[in-house]
């Protein structure tokens, strides 16, 4: 399969203009061969700014699936260029709100997803459920953000069977309790043409893209999967997002990656026959969850809140 990961800039709540960004994204990767293209979580309503909204006003701005206008809207793109596409919105539903993910055909939607762990908004709800569904005869499985960095969500959907992770994501760039982690300051954005080298240093330093590889790699090697890692380029609200967006093989090594500035995507071929080979298909099969399975199991009480958020 040919898979397509993308990274572009979206305006706060403008739908319109996230969704004909990734119409002209998603007819790119048809032009080049993707048989699939994933867009960043809450690609079409934009994240960030999500954090400072009233209940009334999130509420307007989310949607119902599959019913809603932008569900419609993104199977009328998947059916206008013939390619699966996968990309996040605001969802509503009985009163409450998700950060949801939804992958769509030209026949509708074949898989939702709502995030574990939200914490953009005091008024999302998490979701419940791990999702594992079929694509082009491969069996994938979602993962939002923070999802992939609690690593038995990981352990948890590969075990039900998931070959590749989708893994939208708005992160990096911000202050963390690790050294060197922190906001890019937006000098570097602003003189990204005349100083590209700059930028690029701070996007690919401690501050965005060596985080990633600290346990991004680590998620697909240890699982023997496929990751699809998508992240947003430029500003989502007030914070400035390195993009990055790649795609790993189960081996833990990055086939291809984004190291544009721009609104763009990149496409790698996978193939299964890696995914027996890998480390990480032996290391699952070696288990005794005898040992552990009630260890893992302790009641915990979930903190989520990020130290930029504190």
């Amino acid at each position: 399969m040919n898979l397509a990961v993308a990274q572009f800039q979206p305006k706060d709540g403008d739908k319109a203009y996230n969704l004909s960004i990734i119409e002209e994204l998603t007819q790119k990767a048809k032009s080049k061969k993707a048989d699939v293209i994933s867009f960043h979580e809450m690609s079409v309503t934009a994240y960030t700014f999500t954090k400072d909204l009233t209940f009334d006003e999130i509420n307007t701005l989310a949607e119902e699936v599959p019913n809603g206008e932008i569900t419609r809207k993104l199977i009328q793109i998947s059916k206008n260029h013939d390619i699966p596409l996968l990309a996040g919105l605001v969802e509503k539903e009985n009163g409450k709100i998700y950060n949801t993910y939804i992958c769509v055909t030209k026949e509708g939607v074949i898989a939702k997803y709502r995030k574990l762990h939200p914490f953009i908004s005091q008024y999302m709800s998490p979701g419940n459920q791990y999702v594992v569904f079929d694509l082009l005869g491969w069996k994938c499985g979602i993962l939002i953000c923070y999802d992939n960095n609690v690593i038995e969500n990981v352990r948890a959907t590969s075990l039900l069977g998931a070959e590749l992770i989708f893994a939208p994501h708005v992160t990096g760039c911000t202050p963390s309790s690790m050294p060197g982690r922190g906001y890019v300051d937006h000098k570097y954005w602003s003189n990204r043409e005349d100083d590209p080298v700059s930028l690029r240093l701070e996007f690919d330093g401690p501050k965005g893209r060596q985080w990633l590889m600290r346990w991004l790699p680590a998620r697909a090697y240890d699982n023997g999967v496929y990751y699809a890692f998508s992240n947003p380029i430029g500003y989502d609200g007030e914070h400035l997002k390195n993009g990055n967006s790649m795609i790993i093989d189960p081996y833990g090594e990055v086939l291809s990656e984004i190291k544009s500035f721009d609104d763009d995507i990149t496409i790698s071929k996978v193939t299964k026959e890696k995914i027996k080979l890998s480390a990480g298909w032996r290391y699952k099969n070696a288990r005794r969850p005898e040992l552990y399975k009630e260890i893992i199991g302790y009641d915990h009480k979930s903190e989520t809140n990020p130290i930029w958020m504190k």
